[in-house]
């Protein structure tokens, strides 16, 4: 098998393709021919060692970190005085080598090229702090080239297809987790899901945009489509979280009455270095098993099969047809409370038609002996006054809408000297005239 050689200058992406052809054809390796550029630069940026692809990676990212475009030798050897002189100068001429710097020797300053500054967008990820690697921090920075890109107006279907693929991969973790059956993973991975939907809630006003944007560009269209359908699975997973953790909550075994669950003896036994020590010398005395002889599994036998056991009864017959007995219909009795209120108003204006205070209606005669169940149900009787469907039913509800008394209620509170009750909202009874008095 031919071995290959990736280190010759001399080859070119289309030296690896079978079809020459390819690679002219294809959108993807024609773009990457046109950032020729900026893969010499990554090469030149990441070859060798790993202390010294670090060291560069360390000097190139606080060279963009600077404010002034140009810096001259005493300002780099402040910014990086703790590196050695010659790795540093080994540094600086890689950069020059791979047209990253420029030097300038009229004015002996440094400054960075166009291509460093393309070169520091594809490195923007060590500006932000690692999120883990359980897959928040990928689909951070997927969002946010999606959504940046999408402001800018140069957002591709490439981009939105990592989005959702990233998505799917989100969503078939999850679903692994709850197919476990863990709760220890099941745990994990809901609070790895509630911070995948809370960025993905942030953003989900672009999302829509992006999808509402798609029409008239085939591939954005079918990526944007894709995008929206993995966002709603995924969003949707809450409800089996919830119904996954449900069942591990009822297999929960508590222990005794001491209140320490199955799950907290897992959480001890995770902190132990060495549970095995645990043992100890339990395993010291073997359980020992007891033999019976064949005689005594006969006799055992011989007395199950001559225990007396209950016979079972005959299925009793069905009753003989009767005539149903003749029973009586009557009407629920309404409570007293209704009765009595209606005749102490009927009393009132038959007495002395004034103004009275509603407490004392729901109070009645002998406020002492008002309890609290009474006193409520009065006041819910007392709006019933003139109304025009009430007064329209037979029997005491219509007596009691018919009487003439309009109640009005205010919203301050009165507080009384009650055995049961502590206060009641201040109200008006006021009298009105019949039809007939009037006329």
């Amino acid at each position: 098998m031919e071995e290959l050689t990736p280190s010759d200058s001399d080859t070119t992406l289309s030296d690896y393709f079978r079809d020459a052809d390819f690679s002219s054809e294809s959108v993807l390796a024609w773009r990457i021919d046109q950032h020729g550029g900026l893969v010499d630069a990554l090469r030149g940026l990441f070859h060798g060692p790993a202390g010294l692809v670090r060291l560069r990676l360390f000097v190139f990212m606080g060279l963009l970190g600077q404010s002034e475009a140009n810096l001259n030798r005493d300002q780099i050897n402040e910014l990086f005085h703790a590196v050695r002189p010659e790795a540093l100068d080994t540094v600086f001429k890689r950069f020059r080598d791979t047209g990253l710097l420029l030097w300038d020797e009229t004015q002996r300053r440094t400054s960075l090229t166009p291509l460093a500054q393309q070169l520091s967008g594809v490195l923007g990820i060590f500006h932000t702090a690692p999120l883990g690697a359980d897959g928040d921090g990928d689909l951070a920075s997927l969002l946010s080239q999606v959504v940046g890109a999408d402001q800018l107006g140069t957002l591709d279907a490439a981009q939105v297809q990592m989005l959702q693929a990233q998505l799917g991969r989100l969503h078939a973790e999850f679903e692994d987790a709850i197919a476990s059956g863990s709760e220890f993973r099941l745990r994990e991975a809901r609070t790895r899901y509630d911070r995948a939907a809370r960025l993905i809630d942030k953003a989900s006003t672009a999302i829509a945009t992006i999808i509402g944007n798609a029409h008239g560009h085939v591939a954005m269209e079918r990526a944007a489509r894709a995008l929206g359908q993995a966002q709603s699975r995924l969003l949707a997973m809450a409800s089996q979280f919830n119904r996954a953790l449900q069942q591990v909550d009822r297999q929960r075994v508590t222990l005794g009455t001491t209140g320490i669950t199955s799950t907290d003896v897992k959480r001890w036994l995770q902190t132990l270095a060495a549970p095995e020590h645990l043992l100890q010398d339990a395993l010291a005395h073997p359980v020992v098993p007891v033999m019976l002889s064949p005689h005594e599994l006969l006799d055992v036998t011989e007395a199950e099969f001559e225990r007396d056991r209950p016979t079972l009864g005959l299925p009793d017959a069905l009753p003989l047809s009767q005539a149903a007995p003749l029973g009586e219909l009557s009407a629920v009795a309404l409570p007293q409370a209704l009765a009595d209120l209606s005749d102490l108003l009927a009393a009132w204006h038959a007495s002395e038609p004034v103004p009275r205070r509603a407490v004392d209606a729901l109070l009645g005669d002998i406020p002492v002996d008002a309890e609290y169940a009474h006193v409520a149900y009065k006041a819910q009787l007392l709006p019933l006054l003139g109304d025009a469907q009430a007064c329209q039913l037979p029997g005491a509800t219509g007596d009691l809408a018919r009487q003439p008394w309009r109640v009005e209620w205010s919203t301050d509170f009165l507080t009384l000297d009650h055995p049961t009750l502590a206060g009641v909202s201040a109200g008006q009874l006021h009298p009105v005239e019949s039809t007939e008095k009037s006329e």
